[in-house]
């Protein structure tokens, strides 16, 4: 089964604590702050250091870019730097390949055919996590030098990657771009929104509500009617005191209470976000749409040009049509690991199964080999994370210790998604639980490790609940949330590793966790991989 001339050294379980930035930073430090004796152990009495888990170790265009779980776990599964997201689109659109592309082409051409209007649907944000609003613009200005006479913007609200009430800014700046372009050739507006934990941007079908609630907003044009975007989202906070992630769904209307921009037929559609997780979905609804799709009913059936920004899942072909080529990632840990038939097991609750699989794997859906890899959901629940913010770590673990305890698998690997996910509630109390209920839970790993002789590695993925409050107070002076990621590198530390392991002088990455993991299950690392963070 291994290298006849390395010996395995040791099985290795591998745990993401996700979103558990590590930073001296004070103030709102739900990780500093919560009782974590095993984390505290893990990054003190073994071997340990901390990572880069943003900005160019995981591929994004600088070092101001935040880190995310998608490209945190490619970077983790396949042990190399490719570019991603924001970083590819950018390429795209500086060199106007994107305007090259079938999809961009078949969707101007569908509109010039069939008279229709040119919708853009996603997180009106520069946070760069899902989206930018310049991609969006760009296209914007590009589409009235193409002739497209009609453009409708169905803006996603954010709150989370970038502060929590920044919406108007977005909105102004949009609408500016639109006063600058409209004229008697081109008009454009902003048509329908929401706060992206509202509609339309659920994932691994958690809750499918979501996408149906989009669905009415942006295409039927049925939801509360506001004369702008500016009206809507000022009078929605001011009735429910919403933070913008939050935020109902509404549609702008004419004098007349008329939705000015309705998915219609004859009308193109693409979807700008370059994130997949929360854009398959979506786009399912309009690609299955006449193919037995019934994740929710459909009143209306619009005859569209649909595309996304990327091909959010490569091997479901979703969408078919995408404006910009995504990393083709080769030599996977996974591939390797197959290769050399090694069994592996990975487990997460829903929130973050995809990230422990499909990114795990290179942006690929299904496994390498059914007979050596094992996956394993632990269905989340549909609740704001804050108001339980242990979530379904306890059940998650009792996974992971049987399957250290079945003794088949010499490489497990789990993702804790407390501290990303409580983490962007900006709820701090929720948060510390969050955090301490995945250090319990660590300690029941750590014992099944020692028992059985597995070698634990820890480490998260990027940074969050290290850093719960954002500059500035609240008009009570309290301090304001932050919800979104940080820059902070992240722990790592080798828990039960071989005889004389020791952590290399060096600044490492997440893309150096692969060759680690390899080397100490007893492989020499592909030469494709960063290196080992042990020596």
């Amino acid at each position: 089964m291994y290298d006849k001339e390395v010996l395995l050294m040791k099985p290795v379980v591998l745990v993401v604590m996700d979103g558990v930035g590590w930073t001296d930073k004070d103030q709102g430090n739900a990780v500093m702050h919560s009782y974590k004796p095993q984390i505290d152990e893990l990054m003190t009495k073994w071997p340990h250091t901390t990572i880069k888990a943003s900005g160019t170790a995981v591929g994004l265009p600088s070092d101001d870019d935040m880190g995310n779980s998608e490209v945190g776990h490619n970077a983790l599964g396949c042990g190399q730097i490719y570019s991603q997201g924001a970083k590819l689109v950018n390429e795209s659109i500086e060199s106007g390949k994107i305007y090259e592309s079938n999809a961009w082409k078949g969707a101007v051409d569908y509109l010039k055919k069939n008279g229709g209007k040119l919708n853009f649907v996603g997180l009106l944000s520069d946070g760069n996590v899902h989206s930018n609003i310049s991609h969006l613009i760009a296209m914007i200005k590009e589409a009235k030098k193409e002739g497209i006479a009609e453009v409708r913007v169905h803006a996603l609200l954010d709150g989370r990657d970038v502060p929590e009430t920044s919406a108007l800014q977005y909105v102004d700046e949009l609408e500016k771009v639109f006063r600058e372009l409209n004229d008697d050739t081109f008009h454009g507006c902003i048509a329908s929104g929401g706060g992206r934990m509202t509609i339309t941007m659920d994932r691994y079908e958690a809750d499918w509500s979501m996408v149906e609630r989009g669905w009415h907003i942006h295409v039927m044009g049925d939801g509360p009617k506001y004369a702008s975007a500016t009206e809507a989202i000022e009078s929605l906070r001011k009735e429910g005191g919403y933070t913008d992630q939050y935020l109902p769904g509404f549609v702008i209307a004419d004098k007349d209470g008329n939705p000015v921009g309705p998915i219609d037929d004859g009308d193109s559609v693409i979807l700008f976000n370059f994130r997949g997780d929360r854009a398959v979905e979506f786009s399912k609804a309009f690609d299955y749409m006449d193919k037995g799709f019934d994740s929710f009913p459909m009143p209306k059936k619009p005859k569209v040009f649909y595309a996304g920004m990327l091909q959010y899942d490569g091997d479901l072909k979703l969408p078919n049509n995408f404006l910009v080529e995504p990393p083709h990632i080769e030599h996977t840990m996974s591939e390797f690991l197959v290769e050399k038939g090694v069994k592996s097991y990975a487990c997460s609750e829903t929130q973050k199964f995809g990230h422990m699989t499909y990114f795990w794997n290179g942006n690929r859906s299904e496994k390498f080999s059914e007979e050596l890899e094992d996956w394993e959901e632990v269905p989340s629940d549909v609740i704001p994370f804050d108001q339980k913010p242990w979530m379904k770590a306890t059940e998650v673990t009792e996974k992971i210790v049987e399957a250290i305890e079945s003794g088949k698998y010499q490489f497990i690997r789990c993702n804790y998604p407390n501290g990303d996910m409580v983490g962007h509630t900006g709820n701090y109390e929720a948060t510390i639980i969050g955090v301490e209920a995945v250090d319990l839970n660590l300690k029941r790993v750590m014992d099944a490790c020692l028992k059985h002789d597995y070698c634990m590695l820890v480490m998260a993925d990027h940074g969050n609940s290290d850093q719960m409050y954002d500059k500035g107070t609240n008009p009570d002076g309290s301090p304001k949330p932050k919800t979104s990621h940080t820059l902070a590198r992240v722990p790592f530390a080798v828990f039960n590793g071989p005889e004389g392991v020791k952590v290399k002088d060096g600044d490492f990455g997440l893309a150096n966790v692969a060759a680690t993991t390899v080397k100490i299950l007893g492989y020499e690392p592909p030469k494709e991989w960063m290196e080992s963070i042990i020596e």
